[in-house]
């Protein structure tokens, strides 16, 4: 079945490479939100023109669907709240879309590299997913989506303002550029306080893994643009990639210094890290993800050899709450949910081993 294909892997297609200055940078995403011209907004249309919305976008890309980039077309009111929950862990989907979006769908290509949302908090939100610091090039592929729609559909569109969306704060270019960084150094080092209000100084926000009112589970943190009106996208775009080339920096001198200063200590924790994930029976959540952040940082600074990043971005999926039920194929209490996590990671850290034994 098409669903299953996008909700039993893991690992994006995407996600298995790896990009410039993947060590700290895992992925760049770049959002485009547009609207229709004719149309109400979804915060005031009517279910008819919700439906109407996406017949139009689903026959726009089947006009230019092609050999290479095969779509598929998945509604929410089609879908299990826990099937909405994995395709929002493997970042497809937005919770809004999930949570409140009753004439909401997403259409995804093979590799998932292009999620296109319709009728979320706009008519359409275009994202284009690139591994380590790509936004650039995440641009131009979003670009060139937004142009092929545009070749038949009317945006709704202001000489004076850009770009008009529901939310005010994305008027203008209506581009949201991001980057998810992994940032155990900082933390380690206890900078990330003094870093965080220097970057919202910039323009720029720092969320948590899943955006919005989200945690920074493992350290991982995401960062993107404010300000969508007054600038091109390029310009948007340069700044922040500018700005995550001085994280990058701050980052890597911060994991110097932990291995210069501190060195049996990292290590120490690294392994302890490594022997909660191989070992134990129950684990829950934060706890997991915090030990695959150690584990990570180990391979990394190269005290692990023996594991590769790709396993670590795989768990880091697997083990969500989302996942967990879908592979047990239902609902499981929290207890169950923490068993269950312990024993995926430890039998696939076991094939890990084996793999490059």
């Amino acid at each position: 079945m098409t669903l299953d294909k996008f909700l039993n892997k893991a690992i994006s297609s995407w996600m298995s490479q790896d990009g410039p200055d993947s060590d700290i940078v895992l992925s760049s995403r770049i959002r485009l939100a547009r609207n229709f011209k004719d149309y109400y907004f979804p915060t005031i249309y009517s279910p008819e023109q919700a439906k109407k919305i996406i017949t139009e976008v689903t026959e726009i890309f089947n006009l230019i669907r092609n050999d290479h980039s095969q779509i598929d077309l998945l509604k929410m009111d089609e879908l299990q709240p826990l099937q909405k929950r994995v395709l929002v862990e493997k970042h497809l989907i937005s919770p809004n879309l999930a949570d409140e979006s009753s004439h909401g769908a997403v259409i995804l290509t093979d590799d998932e590299d292009v999620s296109i949302m319709i009728n979320e908090e706009d008519h359409i939100r275009i994202q284009c997913l690139f591994p380590g610091l790509q936004l650039k090039d995440a641009l131009e592929k979003a670009n060139g989506i937004d142009d092929l729609i545009e070749e038949h559909i009317h945006y709704a569109f202001s000489e004076k303002f850009g770009y008009l969306t529901s939310c005010p704060t994305n008027v203008g270019t209506g581009l949201r550029a991001s980057v998810m960084v992994h940032l155990p150094g900082l933390i380690l080092t206890q900078q990330m306080n003094r870093i965080i209000p220097a970057i919202n100084q910039l323009g720029l926000v720092v969320r948590g893994i899943y955006g919005e009112g989200s945690e920074a589970l493992g350290n991982i943190f995401q960062i993107s643009n404010q300000m969508t009106l007054g600038k091109t996208e390029e310009d948007i775009v340069a700044d922040l990639t500018s700005v995550v080339h001085q994280i990058i920096a701050q980052e890597r001198s911060a994991r110097e210094a932990l291995i210069k200063t501190s060195n049996i200590q990292l290590e120490d924790r690294v392994y302890r890290s490594y022997g909660v994930l191989a070992n134990s029976r129950i684990i829950e959540s934060k706890e997991a993800a915090q030990c695959l952040s150690d584990v990570r940082l180990g391979i990394d600074t190269g005290y692990i050899k023996s594991v590769s990043k790709s396993i670590l971005n795989e768990l880091m999926i697997l083990t969500q709450p989302g996942f967990l039920q879908q592979y047990a194929g239902g609902p499981l209490r929290p207890h169950e949910r923490d068993i269950r996590r312990a024993s995926l990671i430890r039998e696939r850290l076991k094939l890990e081993e084996v793999n490059n034994g």
